[in-house]
């Protein structure tokens, strides 16, 4: 459990400049297509996209939004 909750955080989907906010071990976004940014899970969308830009991870970092965890089936 320990190593799960070191995976809790903002995570970066360059491709679709979306991130999501990982608080639980139901979803663990996995390389290459998700980057973790960081693990504080309440940064705010405007510090992300800083850290986006910082990381010179996307290019567009005034399009990246919130995105949605996929539902298990």
């Amino acid at each position: 459990m320990q190593q799960q909750i070191s995976k809790f955080g903002i995570y970066l989907n360059s491709k679709e400049n979306q991130v999501v906010r990982i608080n639980s071990p139901y979803w663990i976004p996995e390389e290459p297509d998700w980057v973790f940014l960081t693990p504080e899970v309440n940064a705010t969308l405007l510090q992300i996209r800083d850290m986006a830009k910082g990381k010179g991870i996307s290019g567009a970092t005034d399009s990246i939004v919130w995105g949605t965890i996929p539902s298990r089936d």
